[in-house]
């Protein structure tokens, strides 16, 4: 038993990554549509390429999405909205009247005394009448209807209907035939002006005063009120019982034979034989071979991203969080082609694929990002209507996003990549859409829209980068931008602890990265690396010759083993301090291996010199490693031994410049400190060509001036430039 749990200890990597993959498979098989795939691809005005097709079973021909909505709209144009006709508004409006009339009589007989009097032929006063003839109007009104329109009616036109329900009695009606706020208000006033001016002499302005006094509007209720309820309950049972077909086809007639042209008809027919078919394969006995086969399928493509990843990017292979990233991103945009399948809002060409390469290729590469691209868009075209069309439109746009997006180290080219992701998926849709349908006018111009929507979207993975930095421990060529600003704070304390060693640091980025532009990688990753990798130097500074300015060495009263293990401390103590300030793991891997397992030489020299007998303990002048494993990790170790070792040289000429390379990188290579990188004797003799060719340009031979002969002028280069010598190098 102790066995058995000792072998899954020792491959505990390998299970969790063969768990990862069937995660994967099982989360992928459970979003496929469990239906079949119709086994024949067709498109609108291209001939039919199989052999003639007989409709196997009878099934209908169901109407087109714009058949539909057009119904859909005729139906809502057509449609009446329901009212409900409030029989006792009219008893309650006008008892509130006899109330509140009688309780202002006093209030507007002392201001207008005239209401008081009583006409000739009349057995009542003005204030009485005006009173009844309020009511009677009101009266009028409400048996008539006063109706409230709600906002989506309020601009109907006077021909408009509706279903006026009075004492659960249902009949259509004109808007018309009712009153609003305006007439109502308008009918009794003028009656009131009318009886007014038969009976008295007052003056209009009294009149409109007096009108206004009575807030006739106050009892304006209205006893018609839009019943939204019942409106929608009828509207959505309308709609509901709105056929969906539009005619059958029976089992062997023939539907399109060999050569022939596929018509919109045709299309039609087609699509519902092709809807029919896949859902009558997803039940019974059908369901279980459709399960197996997309378990089949799913299976196989995520077999060639293991393949793939074994063969061709070990790296990524060995890292689980990696391959978990990878696959995340994989079923995340399976996801989304899922939801656009089930929700009619959410259509399939607002879907951001390229967001997938783009991220891939930000942290790894363009050949994986690719490659994973295009396994996700044929995973994907299974759950689309029309495969043919999404891989065609989808794969290009793949490549067109790594293109435009080879470096991401400004916001600006995540905007040009943006707008040419959209022209390319207009450019790509205008020539499908005038091959399928031979001229311009069929065109869907709704979808330039959804492009336009996609390549905003695009725009979502400068955040996205920074959440997968954090959540999986990967770092962007963003990232390394703003590490490698001399601004940062780290880089501040060195400039100002460790001058020397941070004028050494950016000596070493210049020849590192140059030489990782010769013979490829990362050349923003060596050169944050390269700014780094002395960061531990800050704790001792002066325990650095570079960093000696005022004569003092503090070695002098240190034997050489406590004098060696202060210089290795600064490794240590390097990767304590990047912790500290949460730098990347890929940083601080150039801290830990830019020594490797060599030795401090000087010190480790000096002990051997003067102590022949003794046998040293090399563990003391060794520094930790481990060696360098990366491309970028053993440049930058080469790069900072020549650079360091080139300060001492007396003699800056070519051919001390080029012994001193190859002397130091060869003893390097004796001492198998790359051995763990996958960096070839080739590419070394590359880099060895760069770091030769660096030196010789910051080193080269100074013109030396002539002495002024005569003393009282001196001259400057204001007024005379120094003579080159004919045989002197440029400067």
């Amino acid at each position: 038993m102790s066995g058995f749990f000792s072998n899954i200890k020792d491959n505990a990597t390998a299970i969790y990554r063969i768990l990862i993959f069937l995660s994967a498979i099982a989360l992928v098989v459970y979003i496929l549509p469990r239906e079949g795939k119709f086994p024949y691809e067709y498109s609108k005005g291209k001939p039919w390429k199989h052999e003639m097709l007989i409709a196997p079973f009878d099934f209908p021909v169901y109407k087109s999405q714009n058949e539909l909505q057009h119904e859909r709209d005729s139906i809502l144009d057509n449609f009446r909205p329901y009212f409900n006709f409030d029989t006792l508004r009219k008893a309650e409006q006008t008892n509130r009247i006899r109330i509140e009339f009688d309780n202002k009589k006093d209030e507007l007989t002392e201001k207008y005394p005239f209401l008081l009097d009583t006409p000739a032929r009349k057995d009542s006063n003005l204030w009485s009448i005006i009173k009844e003839t309020t009511k009677k109007e009101l009266i009028k009104i409400y048996n008539k209807g006063l109706i409230n329109l709600p906002e989506q009616y309020i601009n109907a036109s006077p021909a408009f209907e509706l279903i006026l329900v009075r004492n659960n009695f249902a009949e259509p009606s004109g808007l018309s035939e009712f009153h609003n706020y305006q007439s109502a208000y308008q009918q009794i006033t003028l009656h009131i002006f009318r009886q007014m001016k038969e009976l008295t002499e007052v003056d209009q302005q009294v009149l409109d005063n007096l009108v206004s006094d009575l807030q006739i509007n106050k009892y304006l209720e209205p006893n018609i009120n839009f019943d939204h309820e019942r409106t929608t309950r009828e509207r959505d049972k309308i709609l509901k019982n709105m056929s969906l077909t539009s005619g059958i086809v029976l089992s062997g007639q023939r539907i399109v034979d060999t050569g022939e042209i596929i018509d919109d008809k045709t299309v039609k027919i087609l699509d519902s034989l092709k809807k029919e078919y896949e859902t009558s394969l997803g039940s019974g006995s059908g369901y279980y071979f459709i399960l197996l086969g997309q378990v089949l399928f799913t299976l196989l493509f995520m077999g060639l991203i293991y393949l793939f990843l074994y063969f061709f990017r070990r790296d990524v292979y060995n890292n689980l969080l990696s391959i978990s990233f990878m696959l995340i991103m994989v079923i995340g945009m399976l996801l989304l082609v899922r939801l656009s399948r089930l929700f009619d809002f959410f259509p399939l060409y607002i879907i951001p694929f390229a967001i997938l390469p783009i991220i891939i290729r930000t942290f790894f590469d363009s050949r994986l990002a690719f490659f994973m691209h295009v396994i996700t868009i044929l995973m994907g075209a299974f759950f689309t209507q029309n495969s043919f069309e999404f891989v065609y439109m989808q794969v290009p746009i793949g490549l067109i996003a790594i293109f435009s997006l080879f470096r991401m180290v400004r916001r600006e080219q995540l905007v040009r990549a943006s707008i040419f992701i959209v022209l390319a998926y207009s450019g790509f849709y205008t020539a499908m859409a005038i091959l399928q349908e031979g001229d311009l006018q069929n065109i869907d111009l709704s979808l330039y829209g959804q492009f336009f929507i996609n390549g905003a979207f695009i725009l979502l993975v400068y955040p996205l980068i920074y959440v997968f930095e954090k959540a999986f421990g990967f770092i962007s060529d963003v990232t390394l931008v703003e590490l490698s600003d001399t601004n940062h704070p780290l880089l501040r304390k060195l400039a100002e602890k460790a001058p020397g060693s941070f004028q050494h640091s950016l000596q070493v980025g210049n020849l590192a990265q140059e030489a990782v532009y010769r013979i490829g990688g990362n050349p923003l990753l060596v050169r944050a690396g390269a700014m780094y990798h002395d960061i531990g130097k800050t704790v001792s500074p002066i325990f650095f010759t570079e960093n000696q300015n005022t004569g003092f060495n503090p070695h002098t009263n240190l034997d050489y083993e406590k004098s060696a293990q202060s210089i290795i401390q600064h490794i240590e103590k390097g990767v304590k301090i990047a912790r500290k300030h949460k730098l990347p793991e890929q940083i601080i891997d150039f801290i830990r291996t830019h020594q490797g397992t060599t030795k401090t030489k000087y010190f480790y020299n000096s002990y051997l010199n003067e102590n022949p007998d003794k046998k040293p303990d090399i563990s003391q002048f060794t520094y930790p490693g481990p060696t360098p494993f990366t491309k970028e990790t053993a440049i930058l170790m080469m790069a900072d031994a020549v650079e360091a070792a080139s300060r001492s040289l007396k003699k800056y000429t070519d051919v001390e410049i080029e012994k001193l390379v190859e002397n130091i990188i060869e003893s390097q290579i004796d001492e198998n400190q790359f051995v763990n990188a996958p960096i070839t004797f080739r590419e070394i003799t590359q880099v060895k060509e760069v770091f030769k060719q660096k030196l010789k340009n910051i080193y080269h031979a100074r013109v030396e001036y002539p002495e002024l002969k005569n003393q009282d002028t001196p001259q400057t280069s204001e007024n005379r430039e120094p003579q080159t010598p004919p045989d002197a190098p440029d400067e």
